[in-house]
């Protein structure tokens, strides 16, 4: 076994030697561009991404995939820097990724996944792996956050560079947030961000949807730590689970 757990580091030789049939494959998904408001850099996931698969590291036996830094973020299109792909564009990335490594031995992936609308492209894609023998598990933000969420939250709602996010990266991530820019920017509604006060969707005139000037870095350490003890918890899980049928053999 390679003194590494980070596959952009070993050589091919190491990584044959790493990705044997009871490897777990972490698969990092964080959006290298992706607007996050005033305050927060168009990076913002892809740290996120980084800093939590190096934690997982540290506490799992895991072989770690490079970062996926492009996916499905329809909801931040109107805000210039940021990158989405077509929802199909997005599940296939992610099963060609998944693929790629499965043929040299692993059949467990868990994708650490840093997004709300990533979702969207990681259940068809783990249905798919499926039918090739691959289990494939995510992280669900919402669910893995939401008890402290419960106990800290202070604003009035918002999910995305809100109270919640920004406290994470005052944590994870001090020198990329500007709390002298951070605003409120909270109006109920549904749909994808608009700028635009009229137009449909969920205005929001910042990028932010939610309150981060009642972010703080003791916040952020609480739900830093509740979230990867939940990947951590994801990993035993998917260590534990049945592998799906390998695929029937095609009749001659």
């Amino acid at each position: 076994m390679t003194s590494t757990a980070f596959l952009e580091d070993m050589t091919w030789q190491d990584a044959e030697r790493a990705l044997t049939p009871d490897a777990i494959v972490v698969l990092p998904i964080g959006a290298a561009a992706k607007e996050h408001g005033p305050h927060l850099r168009l990076a913002n996931d892809w740290t996120m991404a980084d800093f939590l698969r190096r934690r997982l590291a540290e506490r799992s036996r895991v072989v770690v995939a490079p970062i996926v830094g492009l996916s499905y973020y329809p909801a931040f299109v109107e805000y210039p820097g940021s990158i989405s792909l077509r929802l199909d564009t997005a599940r296939d990335v992610l099963i060609d990724v998944v693929r790629s490594l499965a043929r040299h031995g692993p059949h467990r992936f868990y994708a650490l996944n840093t997004g709300i609308s990533t979702l969207r492209a990681l259940r068809p894609a783990a249905e798919a792996l499926a039918a090739d023998g691959i289990l494939l598990h995510f992280t669900d933000l919402s669910q893995a956050l939401a008890p402290t969420e419960k106990q800290i939250a202070q604003q009035e709602g918002g999910t995305h560079a809100d109270e919640l996010e920004t406290s994470m990266m005052l944590y994870i991530a001090p020198d990329t947030v500007d709390m002298s820019r951070a605003v409120k920017d909270y109006h109920p509604g549904d749909g994808p961000l608009t700028r635009n006060p009229h137009g449909p969707g969920t205005y929001s005139p910042t990028g932010t949807w939610g309150d981060p000037t009642l972010a703080t870095r003791a916040k952020g350490e609480r739900l830093v730590h509740a979230l990867v003890d939940a990947l951590v918890a994801d990993v035993d899980a998917l260590r534990a689970a049945p592998l799906p049928p390998p695929p029937a053999a095609a009749i001659p």
